[in-house]
């Protein structure tokens, strides 16, 4: 009876946790999902008027990756502690959430998601698939798409080591990355000339690095746009306009250069940086002109510093400075809206937001995670208009 009793407190407090949630004010919008610095949250941030709305949506590290097409779900992953992550969708008030992938070849513990994505139409959503094979004890991740609504994944990899799937605006492609397996040279820039006895390095002296590629959304055509002969390239990012894909390439660890490359198979890519930086992250200016880069050790600048790079010449000197102002400290994880009228970035570990046209900045009280900030697409129209 004891046992049974708890059992219905227990399903009242979901009910009056959901009521509660159901009878918030409307979400007007644009809006920013964010991570607590615990991670234990979602937290809603109303850009109309600076409203939060903060989400438990079970335990363990809760992390926003993007909104539905209408942007009336969120779709995040949550992980405890080691183990690898699941990804869900809910609805804005935290109800109707639901399992996205599912896996029948691997027992529950040895698959999980991450960095999931929404096509742009909000069909399909691409993500990391992680597989885990007890017997060796490695973890292979696979670039995978699953249908919106959630099911089995088909699997558009099959090297083992794939990650950050982006969509193009378009939502025809994905690019990512994909690493190798490199026999190290006499120096960081150069690997070695296989041996006419085909003798393999000893395999603790492997450099396992990455270069970019593009598929199809229907998985018909894959190609290699870089194939750099040691380092590693990370951080593709679409242009708006869809021509061009930018990405951080890394010779060596923490030494970082500027790069750019347009969606053709055999395309050229250029380098618009030369000096090495170490360079956190980037997005695309909207109007697909410029790219917004923050780097330390850039322009003989040690901070994190968020700088506009020029498409054409050498940004080592042309880049200029965004918002030079040097009480906006610590920037890191740009993201523009999708009507390209705001600006949300962490800076000393919060929530700032600027504003494009003026560039005034507010620093918010939202402390974040080390995760960017998630802006809802133009399809959302406010929470009133979600079903």
């Amino acid at each position: 009876m004891r046992k049974l009793f708890i059992v219905g407190v227990l399903l009242f407090l979901g009910s009056v946790q959901v009521f509660a949630q159901n009878n918030l004010p409307p979400l007007v919008g644009p809006l920013i999902a964010v991570n607590t610095a615990a991670q234990d949250h979602i937290v809603f941030y109303d850009v109309s008027n600076s409203a939060q709305r903060s989400l438990n949506l079970g335990n363990g590290w809760l992390m926003p990756w993007d909104f539905s097409a209408d942007g009336c779900r969120i779709i995040y992953t949550t992980s405890d502690g080691l183990a690898l992550g699941r990804a869900y969708s809910a609805k804005l008030d935290g109800s109707d959430r639901r399992d996205l992938v599912k896996v029948t070849d691997l027992p529950a513990d040895d698959w999980g998601v991450w960095e999931p994505q929404a096509s742009p139409d909000g069909s399909l959503i691409a993500f990391s698939l992680l597989r885990k094979d007890t017997k060796s004890g490695k973890t292979t991740s696979h670039l995978a798409v699953v249908d919106a609504a959630g099911g089995v994944p088909s699997i558009y990899s099959v090297s083992g080591s794939e990650y950050e799937p982006r969509w193009s605006p378009d939502g025809k492609w994905l690019a990512y990355i994909s690493f190798t397996d490199r026999v190290p040279g006499s120096d960081v820039n150069s690997t070695a000339v296989p041996t006419p006895e085909g003798q393999q390095a000893a395999a603790g002296t492997l450099l396992h690095e990455a270069d970019l590629w593009v598929v199809s959304a229907d998985g018909k055509t894959k190609y290699r746009l870089t194939n750099f002969p040691t380092g590693s390239v990370h951080a593709p990012r679409w242009s708006p306009d869809g021509f061009l894909i930018s990405f951080i390439y890394s010779p060596s660890p923490n030494n970082d250069t500027f790069w750019m490359i347009g969606n053709a198979d055999g395309a050229i890519a250029t380098e618009l940086s030369y000096q090495w930086s170490e360079i956190m992250d980037t997005t695309w200016f909207p109007d697909s002109a410029s790219i917004l880069g923050v780097a330390r050790d850039f322009q003989k600048i040690t901070d994190n510093t968020m700088w506009q790079v020029p498409l054409v010449g050498n940004s080592d000197t042309d880049a200029k400075q965004y918002i030079p102002d040097p009480n906006l400290s610590f920037a890191d994880y740009p993201r523009f809206s999708a009507d390209g009228h705001w600006l949300a970035l962490r800076s000393e570990y919060a929530l700032a937001l600027v504003d494009v046209t003026s560039k005034q900045w507010s620093l918010t009280n939202l402390p974040l995670a080390n995760t960017p900030p998630v802006w809802s697409p133009a399809g959302f129209k406010g929470e009133s208009s979600c079903s």
